[in-house]
């Protein structure tokens, strides 16, 4: 079965786990714009990670038959340094340009303050104007205060959610990213996030709809081969495999070619 893992952190992987995902069925991939360990300091080493994930990332994963998408943001680790973060808005919207690029994000909340909802806010109105859906980060501390504060922004700011990817859902934040109408991507990433079986019971309570599964696999602890591993445990567990497909493969599909720009090699649509 063909995979698109629309959530991993490829700059933080080495070159091997390209080929290891292409081996496992892993054709596609988006890379969402991360932090890079500790907090940065210069405007410019964020311009130039902006190039380096719609550039060289796109080159390494097409030596192994893998199409890579990105998104690009201010990250909400990020985003507390509040004249660092205006200053990278004001040149960000040069990469929603680049045809990697499939939408805006990952944005959201971390410690869920003030400056970041003011971050979030700008992003989102930029993301908007400029016709790209958006992905959202829930916060990994106070998961389902950090959800709820984001729907609340996306609801004032008068935002469809059926443009809006909420990521990183648990049993704590499905009900509220579903119900409100929201694209829900789940995250199985050991010791803070879903296991594979985890994610499994959430696809069999809530369907298939509007359902993704990723591995954000980047500098902790984490498995690049997390969405193969959930596709075997739904198979052990007896999903039939149109509803597999669907969640690893037509719904991320679905998503960001709202943005246009999902222009899937020969074969693969």
């Amino acid at each position: 079965m063909r995979i698109f893992d629309p959530h991993c952190h490829m700059i933080s992987r080495i070159t091997d786990d390209y080929e290891r995902m292409a081996v496992a069925g892993v054709v596609a991939i988006t890379e969402p714009s991360f932090w890079l360990g500790e907090p940065r300091k210069y405007a410019g080493t964020f311009y130039d990670y902006f190039d380096h994930i719609t550039g060289f990332e796109r080159e390494r994963a097409a030596q192994y038959g893998i199409q890579h998408f990105c998104t690009i943001g201010v990250n909400p680790r990020e985003a507390n340094d509040i004249d660092l973060a205006n200053e990278v808005l004001t040149r960000i919207d040069q990469w929603f340009e680049h045809p990697s690029v499939v939408a805006v994000g990952e944005l959201g909340f971390d410690l869920i303050t003030d400056e970041e909802e003011t971050i979030l806010r700008k992003q989102l109105e930029l993301a908007f104007d400029a016709g790209l859906p958006v992905m959202i980060h829930t916060p990994h501390r106070n998961k389902l205060e950090g959800t709820l504060r984001t729907i609340q922004v996306i609801q004032d700011m008068g935002l469809d959610p059926t443009r809006i990817l909420m990521d990183h859902n648990t049993e704590e934040t499905i009900d509220a990213s579903l119900d409100n109408g929201f694209w829900c991507g789940h995250t199985v990433y050991p010791v803070t996030k879903l296991s594979p079986e985890r994610a499994a019971a959430i696809f069999e309570k809530h369907g298939p709809e509007r359902m993704m599964v990723n591995s954000s696999c980047d500098w902790g602890p984490s498995d690049p081969l997390s969405v193969p591993r959930t596709v075997w445990r739904m198979r052990r567990e007896g999903f039939p495999e149109d509803v597999i497909r669907k969640i690893v493969w037509d719904n991320p599909i679905a998503f960001y070619s709202l943005s246009g720009r999902i222009d899937l090699q020969p074969g693969w649509e």
